[in-house]
């Protein structure tokens, strides 16, 4: 009995704080692009690099990703660090996907700025002996030589910043939801999400 494929599955690690088109967009174009059959967006209550970072609840961060690929074929969001210990280290965390997902094979989508910073993350050198990476251009990252399980995506180069929009949203009265899905724009706006205080550009 022939063995049955394994579904290849990217991980595409954020705080989506907001999560916004940027986002989407990527996902949807690795969906399609043949690399993996599917995208999880990995939700993050807490990034290492961004132990200081003004986040809105986890909870309230995690229902605006769901509801904006709601409807985005191929693209689920996922919640699995939020029960692992923080902060919340890549390696862990696809390390607990694939005892729990055997019939999954797990592999790691990183923008060209994160691989930049990457022999900074924790046991970095592990996760490329065990885990695939795909990596999608940002602005003003130029890329070397890449190992040979890392690869660089023919994906959309967007210029979308969730930093951006949240100081928008704090600083524009007149800001009406540029760049981000309409469906988490009229939840942010009702909900009155990122008006407290104009949050620091870094």
């Amino acid at each position: 009995m022939a063995r049955k494929k394994r579904l290849i599955t990217g991980i595409y690690g954020g705080s989506f704080n907001p999560i916004h088109e940027g986002h989407i967009c990527l996902a949807k174009a690795l969906a399609d692009s043949g690399l993996v059959d599917e995208m999880w967006l990995l939700v993050s209550p807490q990034n290492p690099f961004k132990v200081d970072a003004d986040l809105l609840d986890d909870d309230e961060r995690l229902r605006l990703a769901r509801l904006a690929v709601a409807e985005v074929p191929g693209v689920e969001v996922c919640d699995r660090e939020f029960s692992l210990p923080r902060p919340s280290y890549m390696y862990n965390t696809l390390q607990a996907l694939s005892e729990e997902h055997p019939n999954r094979e797990f592999v790691l989508v990183i923008g060209a700025d994160n691989w930049e910073r990457f022999p900074d993350w924790y046991r970095s050198k592990d996760i490329l002996v065990s885990y695939r990476v795909i990596i999608y251009p940002r602005p003003g990252y130029e890329l070397g030589k890449l190992p040979r399980r890392v690869k660089l995506a023919d994906t959309p180069l967007l210029d979308i910043s969730s930093t951006e929009i949240r100081n928008r949203i704090a600083s524009e009265p007149s800001y009406n939801g540029e760049g981000l899905p309409p469906v988490v724009w009229k939840e942010i706006k009702e909900k009155r999400y990122y008006r407290a205080k104009k949050t620091k550009i870094i």
